[in-house]
């Protein structure tokens, strides 16, 4: 039964929580942004690119998705920051209505079976067996997908590639029946729970991983000095923190030209997710030691 709206009553409508979880590197935000069918989450090749938990949200005829990207579950290395981003999966676990467990068609990995150790044993999980374009030869992915039954007691395993928008209305239509009977949560035209302010920096801070060598990336933060609205221009100053002086150098490259191309890809990101211009001063500046204690990683939402 409709409601005079036109949109389903509450009791054929549903709605709920998705926690998008994996190793570094399988394309979780990826498959968000193609999921919701906006850029919401950044996204590169480097791992361990998403330090937040970001919400996303995607609302059709008959349900509406709050899907809740993670970081990547660190196994290997130790730090402070880490520690953080590992606590942010397990606290993402903790109250959601269903999982989608995100692994690599091409491979099944220690981190992968690391990851299904924390799932929930009360929480549904789905597998987005992510990458199916990558495989080469399609009669290796029956084995794949054996091996990964193998490994946790799953609602559905659906092959995908968030790249390329395979089968994701499959993974969706999957995941709706596990939501529960209820009323949105947003508006429908919402697209995430984030405001524009973080998003400025985490299209910085991607832009930077896009760019830069191994080290860098991970020792950089955005700060976002100020944001201003005028009609429909943005105003940002924006502060970019490296660990060390060497990191500054590397960063701002010759003449100040390598921040100059991350600051103008970043603000052509802005502009089109906004819908407005945007006027972008970016700094660097040394803060050593901000991902090694509590106070720093808090001051940077984390």
């Amino acid at each position: 039964m409709a409601a005079a709206d036109g949109r389903p009553a509450a009791a054929d409508f549903r709605c709920g929580h998705v926690a998008i979880v994996g190793r570094p590197s399988v394309g979780k935000s990826t498959l968000m942004n193609a999921l919701i069918g906006a850029k919401i989450s950044i996204t590169s090749k480097k791992p361990q690119t998403t330090r937040h938990r970001i919400v996303g949200i995607a609302t059709d005829a008959a349900a509406q998705f709050v899907f809740v990207d993670t970081p990547g579950f660190q196994t290997r290395h130790r730090s402070r920051l880490n520690e953080h981003l590992n606590r942010a999966v397990r606290d993402s676990l903790a109250d959601v209505d269903a999982v989608v467990l995100v692994l690599d068609a091409t491979r099944i990995t220690e981190a992968d079976r690391a990851v299904v150790r924390l799932l929930p044993a009360r929480v549904p999980v789905v597998a987005a067996v992510n990458k199916v374009d990558l495989v080469a030869d399609k009669a290796t992915l029956l084995p794949r997908l054996s091996e990964i039954a193998a490994l946790h007691p799953f609602a559905a395993i659906v092959p995908v590639s968030a790249d390329r928008g395979t089968q994701l209305a499959e993974l969706k239509a999957e995941l709706a029946k596990l939501l529960p009977a209820s009323a949105p949560l947003y508006p429908e035209d919402d697209l995430t729970d984030r405001d524009e302010r973080f998003l400025a920096a985490e299209f910085i801070r991607e832009k930077i991983f896009r760019m830069l060598g191994d080290e860098v990336p991970y020792a950089t933060t955005v700060g976002i000095e100020q944001f201003a609205v005028e009609g429909s221009l943005r105003r940002i100053h924006a502060t970019v923190y490296v660990d060390k002086p060497g990191q500054r150098a590397i960063l701002l490259g010759e003449g100040g030209a390598r921040m100059k191309a991350i600051a103008t890809q970043a603000r052509a990101e802005m502009e089109r997710l906004f819908g407005g211009k945007v006027y972008l001063e970016v700094w660097v500046r040394v803060k050593r030691g901000w991902a090694d204690t509590d106070a720093s990683l808090a001051r940077f939402g984390y």
